[in-house]
């Protein structure tokens, strides 16, 4: 008794052996680069006359290696934030406990910011900020306020015309 396939068993083999072959045509192409740079490696150069050479990487220093006092367009460079009333005590404070990109990846105003404090206060154990509070605040709602982004103006005085087909 001779077993016959039945139909289904067709269509898997013909899956594996499509499989197969892009694995093999994909295994090939692979060795076949690999060959050609390890045995032409100067082959760019020839068709595309000299490389340059490769740059050297930009090296962007640590902040820890930014000197404390350096200031630049009114940002302090060692933090990131802006330097203006209240800076102190927002970089004494806030920076006790996290970095400043925490502070100025965020926007809210003045209440907004309130209430981040006081979730600090509730779930983080933030200190009571006392007097330095107020201050903290006129800085953050001065300087990380929510930016309004609309439309542009319209557009005055504009001497328009007809264009001629």
């Amino acid at each position: 008794m001779s077993e016959e396939r039945l139909p289904i068993q067709d269509e898997i083999i013909e899956k594996v052996v499509k499989r197969t072959n892009v694995l093999v045509y994909a295994s090939t192409f692979i060795v076949i680069v690999a060959m050609f740079n390890i045995m032409a490696p100067d082959t760019a150069e020839r068709f595309f006359g000299e490389t340059e050479e490769l740059m050297e990487p930009e090296i962007i220093p640590m902040a820890e290696d930014i000197p404390d006092d350096l200031i630049e367009n009114g940002i302090h460079m060692r933090t990131g934030l802006i330097v203006d009333d209240g800076f102190e005590q927002v970089k004494v404070t806030c920076l006790a406990c996290h970095s400043a990109k925490l502070v100025t990846q965020n926007r809210a105003d003045r209440d907004g910011w309130k209430k981040m404090i006081r979730w600090m206060q509730e779930t983080q154990n933030l200190w009571d900020l006392g007097p330095n509070e107020d201050i903290i605040l006129d800085y953050l709602a001065k300087n990380y306020a929510p930016v309004q982004e609309g439309r542009r103006a319209n557009l005055k005085d504009i001497e328009w015309y007809v264009l001629e087909e």
